[in-house]
C-alpha cells in the first residue's frame, strides 16, 4: 500500500484548513494545517511535505511572497487559493513557480482533483525512466531534475514537465492548446497566457535568449519548437 500523501495547507482562514483537513484525509492524504506564513514555512522545512496549497491573502507576507520564498529553496508542487478571481493574479501566481490556481469560493472535490492531477504527475512511471541529452542539458527522469554543465537547473514541476514534453518532441512545433492538452488539470484561461511565461524562464534558465535560440525557436503565430539534437539513455 502507497504511503499517504503529506499536504500542507497555508491558509489564515482557521475554519477552511480545518474543513479542508477533513476532506482530505480520506483520499490518503495526511493534512498538515498553518495559519500563518511563518509557521507553513516552518512545517515546510521541518516536514517536507508533498504538495503546498497556499492562500494568497495571508498575514504580515501575501501568498506571493511565500511563493517565492519556498521556490528559493524548493521545488515541492504549490496550488495557489485566492478570493479574487482575476486571470491577472492567477498568471502571477503561474509566473512565480506555482502549479496551479484556483480561485475561491471552490468544490472541495475540484481541490482534490486538482492535488492528484498535480501529484500524478510527479509519479514515476515503470517506462519513463532514464536520461535525455542535448549538448550540455540533461534530464534525469528517475530523479526529476534537469542540468545544464553540470549545475542543476531548479526547475519547478511544471517547468520540469514542460522541458520534457519538448524533449520527447524534438523537432515538432508544439502549441499552445498541445501542451495545454498535456498539463490537464491547469485552469486553461489562466495558464494559456502563462506557457509563454513558462518558456521564457526555461529560456533564461538554458541560457536560450530570445532572438538567439539554442533549445527553444518560436514559431510565430503557431507554437514552439526545440531545435537541439536530442539522445536517450536507459527506460
Amino acid at each position: 500500500m502507497a504511503p499517504k500523501k503529506q499536504i500542507l495547507i497555508i491558509d489564515d482562514d482557521q475554519k477552511l484548513t480545518e474543513l479542508l483537513k477533513s476532506y482530505l484525509t480520506p483520499f490518503e492524504m495526511n493534512v498538515l494545517t498553518a495559519n500563518h506564513p511563518t509557521e507553513g514555512l516552518s512545517l515546510l522545512k521541518t516536514r517536507r511535505p508533498d504538495l503546498v496549497i497556499l492562500d494568497v491573502m495571508l498575514p504580515g507576507k501575501d501568498g506571493f511572497e511565500v511563493c517565492k520564498e519556498i521556490r528559493k529553496s524548493s521545488k515541492v508542487p504549490i496550488i495557489m487559493l485566492t478570493a479574487r478571481g482575476d486571470v491577472t493574479d492567477r498568471v502571477v501566481g503561474l509566473e512565480i513557480g506555482a502549479d496551479d490556481y484556483l480561485p475561491k469560493p471552490f468544490e472541495p472535490r475540484e481541490l482534490v482533483a486538482r492535488i492528484q492531477t498535480v501529484l500524478r504527475r510527479l509519479a514515476p512511471s515503470p517506462l519513463s525512466g532514464g536520461m535525455i541529452k542535448s549538448g550540455a542539458l540533461t534530464v534525469d527522469l528517475d530523479q526529476r531534475s534537469a542540468s545544464l554543465n553540470g549545475k542543476d537547473l531548479n526547475l519547478t514541476t511544471t517547468e520540469f514537465e514542460i522541458l520534457v514534453l519538448f524533449l520527447k518532441n524534438a523537432g515538432k512545433v508544439l502549441n499552445r492548446d498541445w501542451i495545454m492538452d498535456y498539463l490537464k488539470g491547469i485552469e486553461c484561461e489562466a495558464y494559456n497566457r502563462s506557457i509563454d511565461i513558462t518558456v521564457s524562464r526555461l529560456r533564461k534558465k538554458l541560457k536560450d535568449p530570445a532572438g538567439k535560440p539554442k533549445f527553444f525557436k518560436t514559431i510565430w503565430g503557431e507554437g514552439y519548437l526545440f531545435v537541439g539534437k536530442v539522445s536517450s539513455h536507459g527506460a
